[in-house]
């Protein structure tokens, strides 16, 4: 086979399917934080229509399947999980930010290890997580190695 082609063939490969992956997922955690922005009290009479309109006002295409529908969505009734759905994510744009970060200076070395570690690892509960990233890091987070790293950016 022509190293072209095979290039062609492969390359694509590790993202194929991330842009629905990452829709349907983000379709789940809307789905689940419109449940949670219900105010007390507020009764849903059609769950169907209420998952429509939630991915509807998100942009979701209807065409698009949900991965969850909200009688078996754990996360949108069970205990604990309620409104959390979206850390899942957001735990891996802090990772890829991370991982960037560990790049732009130099790779797995141990001083990037300690400064990690002192910066982040370290603060436990003494810290505000989100004040301790910016301080390890120098700005707020950014999706864009998330995007790279799923082949969507």
């Amino acid at each position: 086979m022509p190293d072209n082609l095979q290039a062609r063939l492969i390359d694509p490969a590790p993202a194929f399917g991330e842009g629905f992956a990452t829709t349907e997922y983000l379709a789940a955690v809307l789905l689940d934080l419109a449940w949670h922005r219900l105010a007390p009290g507020e009764q849903v009479d059609d769950v169907e229509a209420f998952e429509a309109a939630a991915h509807a006002a998100a942009g979701i295409p209807a065409q698009l399947p949900p991965r969850y529908r909200s009688a078996y969505f754990n996360h949108v009734f069970a205990g604990g999980y309620s409104a959390t759905y979206y850390s899942y994510i957001w735990s891996e744009v802090l990772d890829a930010d991370t991982v960037e970060w560990f790049g732009e200076h130099g790779g797995l070395r141990r001083s990037n290890g300690e400064a990690f570690a002192r910066a982040l690892l370290s603060r436990g509960g003494a810290v505000d997580p989100t004040e301790a990233y910016l301080a390890f890091r120098g700005r707020d987070p950014e999706i864009g190695p998330l995007l790279a790293r799923r082949g969507l950016g």
